[in-house]
């Protein structure tokens, strides 16, 4: 009977071992498929990030009806890279994109195994708030340590992705092949090439998290009335409108990372006279603030102009 019991656990423990590698791999699919459907957004992004403006601005009115000048949407950017490219053009630099993607996912999955946590609660009323905020932060610290893991991890296939995108403006073919990249960083600038904006990438996605879940604490805690009706409605919603919020705030920091990656690296993209050779990303940020370019890049719709450098490589 014990030999029975055993045999059977250990194939309930093998069966559930099976799930959770299907459950696994599906997760990995359909994040693969999400990456490869959103690049475009992301490559048009990337490029108006380094400020690669070859359409001339347009003329019309805003809201107010006030005459003003307009940059090139994402849908205009996108037939102009087809039009270069062809349509296979615009998932340029996909395929590091994906493997820097799966590999933050498993990583992710991998450290929350290894030391799993449990989800953050929501805050009933205001009696348990203090012991509340104490599982917050320890919820967010654990979270913190496993997103900084993670991008350490997928960042070398981030700044490889990132090269291959802005080669499109100097029409270089540095970047191609999967070892072909490999090895140009590394023999050109050694382990650390790997890693360059990975600093402001970091703190940009830390500083996200933490108030992101502070913020969504103290907003369901104190302005959420538990006597309303749909107050569990609105709490599980706080997080999601509180994280786009937040994105704008930190985008200055996502926005200098990519810029770094690309920094002095060999392409046009990342050398004078298109762009300057920054020292440090702290150097990157200051140069940006004072031309008022910290957010460049973070609207792919109704682009105002606005001073600044721009990259016009035809």
């Amino acid at each position: 009977m014990a030999a029975s019991g055993t045999a059977r656990a250990s194939g309930q423990e093998e069966s559930d071992r099976c799930t959770f590698e299907a459950t696994d791999s599906l997760y990995l699919l359909l994040g693969a498929g999400a990456t490869a459907l959103t690049h475009p957004l992301l490559y048009v992004k990337v490029l108006l990030q380094v400020g690669h403006e070859p359409i001339p601005a347009s003329f019309g009115r805003n809201l107010l009806g006030r005459k003003v000048s307009y940059l090139p949407g994402f849908f205009t950017y996108a037939r102009y890279i087809v039009e270069v490219d062809g349509k296979h053009g615009l998932f340029r630099g996909l395929t590091p994109r994906i493997i820097s993607s799966t590999l933050s996912i498993i990583s992710r999955g991998a450290l929350k195994k290894a030391y799993p946590w449990e989800d953050l609660e929501h805050v009933s009323n205001k009696d348990n708030v203090k012991t509340s905020l104490r599982k917050v932060v320890k919820e967010t610290s654990n979270e913190m340590m496993v997103q900084c893991l993670s991008r350490i991890v997928s960042h070398p296939l981030h700044v490889v992705s990132v090269r291959c995108m802005v080669q499109f403006i100097g029409r270089e073919v540095k970047y191609s092949g999967v070892f072909g990249f490999i090895s140009a960083i590394y023999k050109e600038e050694g382990i650390m090439g790997f890693f360059q904006g990975l600093v402001p990438h970091i703190l940009g996605e830390v500083l996200f998290l933490w108030c992101c879940n502070l913020l969504s604490h103290f907003i369901n805690a104190y302005a959420v009335d538990d006597n309303f009706s749909q107050a569990s409605v609105i709490r599980s919603y706080t997080k999601f409108v509180m994280g786009i919020a937040v994105n704008l705030l930190t985008y200055p920091f996502f926005l200098v990372g990519d810029l770094m990656a690309v920094n002095n690296c060999g392409l046009a993209a990342g050398l004078p006279p298109y762009s300057p050779v920054y020292a440090s990303w702290t150097r990157c940020w200051k140069q940006l603030s004072s031309q008022g370019q910290l957010f460049r890049g973070s609207s792919l719709f109704f682009r105002q102009t606005s001073s600044g450098a721009r990259l016009s490589l035809q």
